[in-house]
């Protein structure tokens, strides 16, 4: 019969919980190209919960190398870390385990328009809700395109000149304007870790927003919208 976790040494508490956190690391930092803890660390960087904890993962692979190298044999080691040290670690495990949901850091209210509705009524919810980014559907409720600040100013400057427009009859489709911007979903259960690899692909100058919906179907009403913009703040609050 195995040990249970009480039985557990402090030792064997710190390499369990060391190699649940490898195991996270692997299958989180895309095209590392190894399997080496503290590489994958440093090629990690670009998500925040392992820049965040980077000087503690490093600290934690001395102590495993120092740990692991001074074992007698499977079950029996010479050095034991402290039991601080052990709960620290497997704190990070857990938190590395369950990461936060994009759905979590989002903007979580969302206010999207029909293509035929009024420009009138676009302004009117950014001026009492303060949003910029606004997804648009087909009277089919299917997802069209994002309409933003930057289309909305481009479009009323253009009209600056003209005495005969009519803001009541200006309908929201009137202001579409394709662009090479995209936007991506993923469902409500969505982690950072996969909404950061989003922001980090090839073209991630191209992509406006992430909007999440119950199963990232675009067909579904959006939940939430996530901006690089939002990913920064988080990644400043963290650090």
């Amino acid at each position: 019969m195995g040990k249970t976790k009480v039985e557990l040494t402090l030792s064997e508490r710190f390499e369990t919980a060391f190699n649940r956190i490898h195991k996270i690391l692997k299958e989180t930092v895309k095209q590392a190209d190894t399997d080496k803890f503290t590489e994958l660390v440093y090629k990690g960087h670009n998500h925040v919960l392992i820049r965040h904890y980077k000087d503690d993962l490093c600290q934690f692979a001395k102590l495993r190398n120092a740990i692991v190298h001074e074992k007698i044999d499977i079950d029996y080691y010479i050095a034991e870390p402290h039991l601080d040290v052990v709960e620290e670690i497997e704190r990070i495990a857990a938190e590395f385990e369950e990461p936060r949901t994009g759905l979590s850091i989002s903007s979580k209210e969302v206010y999207y328009f029909y293509e035929d509705d009024r420009v009138k009524d676009v302004l009117s919810c950014m001026k009492k809700t303060g949003h910029t980014r606004f997804p648009i559907y087909t009277n089919e409720d299917k997802y069209s395109w994002l309409l933003t600040t930057r289309e909305i100013i481009s479009w009323l400057t253009n009209q600056f000149d003209n005495p005969k427009i009519d803001l009541n009859q200006v309908k929201v489709k009137e202001l579409y304007k394709k662009d090479e911007k995209e936007v991506v979903f993923v469902s409500q259960h969505a982690t950072v870790f996969e909404i950061e690899d989003i922001y980090d692909d090839e073209k991630k100058d191209k992509i406006e927003a992430v909007i999440i919906t119950a199963t990232g179907k675009e067909t579904e009403k959006p939940n939430g919208i996530i901006t690089s913009r939002d990913l920064l703040e988080v990644a400043l609050a963290e650090e």
